[in-house]
C-alpha cells in the first residue's frame, strides 16, 4: 500500500484521519486492488492511498491505467456505484481496459460531491473469478466513509488546504448545490445564489419554461437566513384576475358577496420568510401598482380594510417573458419592473449547457426509480446518444418527463433502450438490437444505421447522400439493397 497526503490546514480532516478510515477500509473488504482519493479545494488529488495500483504494472494486481479509467468514470457519474461484472454494465463498456489476465471483473465505487464539487473517491477492483462485491460490501463502505462525509459537509467542503468559505461558518446551512450541473453556467448560477442568498434585497429570475425558476428561488430561501420560516408561491396565471388581489393581500369579512370571514392573503402567510411570484409577467395592471405599493411600504391593505398590516417578507419573482418588452408595450409598469430587479438571475436553457444533461439524466434515473421502488436502470448507449443529441427545447422539465416515461415503459427492465423513448427523442422508431459476437453482423448493423441517418440528414437527396458519405453513387445503391432500405422516406 502506498500513501501520499499534504498537510491539512483548519480542518478536522487531517491525512492521518483519512488514512485510518482507508485502512479500516481496505482491511474489512477484500479487494485486489483498490484506491482512496480525497482533492482540494482546486480539484486536486491531496491525499490518495492505493492497493494493488502500481506504477509498475508488472507487479500490480490490476493495472493501473485500468484503475485510473474507472476512477475517472465513477467520478463522471457521481454516486455509489456496485458492478458484479464490468462485462454486462453498460455504463463502462466503452473504457478500453486490459485484457490479460489482470483485467478488472467487479467494481465497487463510491465517489463523494461537497458543494457541488468532487470531494473525493473510494474505488475497489476485484479481478477474474473472484467472488464479485455485494450489497453488503457497499453498506459497509458507506458507513465507513460517514465520518469523513460529516466533516467535510461541515467545513465547507475543503478536505486540504483550504479555507473555509462562508457558508462553512454554519455547519446546519444548506448548499446551492441542488441546482445540478457541471458547466461554467450552472457553476455561475450556484455562484450567484449563493452571493446574494441572504440580502432582504428583491430577485429576479428570468428563465425559459422549465430551468427551474422555482427551484433556483427555493434554494435562496432554503440556504438563506429566512430559511426555516415560510416558503409562499403563487403563479400569477393560474389564479383567475377576479381572486388574485383577495388571495394575494386578502379580505375582511363582508368585503364582498361570499366573504364570509376574514382572509389572511399569501403574502402575510410569508411574513418573516419568502414570497415567490411566479410568472410575474402576467399580473394585471390593476395589482402591479397595489404590489408595487407593498414593495415600497412594507405593507399590505386587505380588501375591505383601511387600514395597513405590515409584513416582513422577502420578494423573488420570476417569468419566461422578455419583460422589458412588456414594458415598451405597455403591459407591465417601469417603476415595478426596477424595483423587482434589484438582482436579477439568468438561468440558462438547456441547450447551453449540454454537458449537464447526463448528470441530470442520472440524477433523475435515481430519483424516480427510487420513487417506483425499482432498481435503478442503466441506459443503453443508442438509447443515451438520443438522449445527448436532443435539443431539450423543453429544457430540464422536458428532460424529466421524458426520464420518468422512460422507466414506466421499461417496466422495470434493467435496461432503458430506444424503443422505450418517446417519438420525439427516437423518431425513426429504432428498435434495440441484441448485442453479437460475430463481427460481421456488429458490422451490418452499424452501416444499417449509418445508412439511414446519412439519408435522413440530406433529406433523401441520393447523390448528396452519396458525396456526404464518401461514396459512388452505384456504391450507396449496392449497400442501400444489400441491407434493404429504401432511398425514400416510409
Amino acid at each position: 500500500m502506498r500513501k501520499t497526503g499534504r498537510p491539512v490546514r483548519r480542518s478536522n480532516v487531517t491525512p492521518q484521519f483519512l488514512s485510518h478510515v482507508a485502512d479500516v477500509v481496505f482491511d474489512h473488504v477484500a479487494a485486489d486492488a483498490g484506491v482512496f482519493r480525497a482533492f482540494d479545494a482546486r480539484g486536486e488529488p491531496a491525499f490518495e492511498v492505493w492497493r494493488g495500483l502500481d506504477a509498475a504494472p508488472a507487479g500490480a494486481a490490476v493495472d493501473r491505467g485500468d484503475g485510473e479509467a474507472l476512477a475517472g468514470r465513477a467520478l463522471e457519474i457521481g454516486r455509489p456505484i456496485l458492478v458484479p461484472d464490468l462485462r454486462r454494465e453498460p455504463l463502462f463498456a466503452d473504457l478500453e481496459l486490459d485484457g490479460d489476465g489482470r483485467r478488472p471483473r467487479s467494481v465497487l465505487a463510491y465517489p463523494w460531491i461537497v458543494r457541488g464539487r468532487p470531494a473525493g473517491l473510494v474505488l475497489l477492483v476485484r479481478r477474474g473469478q473472484a467472488t464479485p462485491f455485494d450489497a453488503e460490501n457497499m453498506e459497509f463502505l458507506t458507513l465507513a466513509l460517514a465520518p469523513v462525509l460529516f466533516l467535510l459537509r461541515k467545513r465547507g467542503g475543503a478536505s486540504q488546504g483550504a479555507e473555509p468559505g462562508p457558508a462553512a461558518a454554519d455547519g446546519e446551512r444548506p448548499a446551492a448545490a441542488a441546482f445540478l450541473g457541471g458547466s461554467p453556467a450552472a457553476r455561475r448560477v450556484r455562484s450567484l445564489i449563493e452571493r446574494v442568498r441572504d440580502t432582504e434585497a428583491p430577485v429576479f429570475i428570468a428563465g425559459e419554461s422549465g430551468t427551474g425558476k422555482e427551484l433556483a428561488a427555493k434554494i435562496l430561501h432554503d440556504t438563506g437566513r429566512r430559511r426555516g420560516r415560510p416558503f409562499v408561491a403563487v403563479n400569477c396565471a393560474a389564479i383567475p384576475e377576479a381572486l388574485l388581489e383577495s388571495e394575494l393581500f386578502g379580505h375582511a369579512r363582508g368585503a364582498f358577496t361570499g366573504a364570509f370571514r376574514d382572509k389572511v392573503g399569501l403574502v402575510e402567510e410569508a411574513s418573516g420568510g419568502t414570497f415567490f411570484l411566479d410568472e410575474i409577467g402576467d399580473l394585471p395592471l390593476a395589482l402591479q401598482s397595489k404590489l408595487l405599493r407593498v414593495l415600497e411600504e412594507r405593507t399590505v391593505r386587505r380588501v375591505g380594510e383601511t387600514r395597513p398590516r405590515p409584513v416582513d417578507v422577502r420578494f423573488v419573482s420570476a417569468t419566461n417573458k422578455d419583460l422589458e418588452a412588456e414594458v415598451e408595450r405597455g403591459r407591465f409598469r417601469q417603476d415595478l419592473y426596477y424595483r423587482l430587479k434589484i438582482i436579477a438571475i439568468d438561468l440558462p436553457p438547456l441547450r447551453e449547457r449540454p454537458d449537464d444533461v447526463h448528470l441530470l439524466l442520472n440524477h433523475f434515473l435515481d430519483e424516480f426509480s427510487r420513487a417506483l421502488g425499482r432498481p435503478r436502470p442503466f441506459v443503453s448507449p443508442v438509447a443515451l446518444e438520443m438522449l445527448l443529441r436532443y435539443p431539450w427545447p423543453g429544457n430540464v422539465r422536458e428532460l424529466q418527463n421524458e426520464l420518468q416515461r422512460a422507466l414506466v415503459m421499461a417496466g422495470g427492465e434493467p435496461l432503458v433502450l430506444e424503443e422505450h423513448l418517446s417519438p420525439k427523442i427516437n423518431p425513426a422508431g429504432e428498435v434495440h438490437a441484441a448485442a453479437t459476437r460475430r463481427l460481421a453482423e456488429a458490422k451490418a448493423d452499424f452501416e444499417r444505421r449509418f445508412l439511414r441517418e446519412a439519408l435522413a440528414r440530406c433529406r433523401y437527396h441520393r447523390t448528396r447522400t452519396a458525396a456526404e458519405v464518401g461514396l459512388t453513387r452505384q456504391g450507396l445503391f449496392k449497400l442501400l439493397k444489400k441491407h434493404g432500405l429504401a432511398a425514400r422516406p416510409g
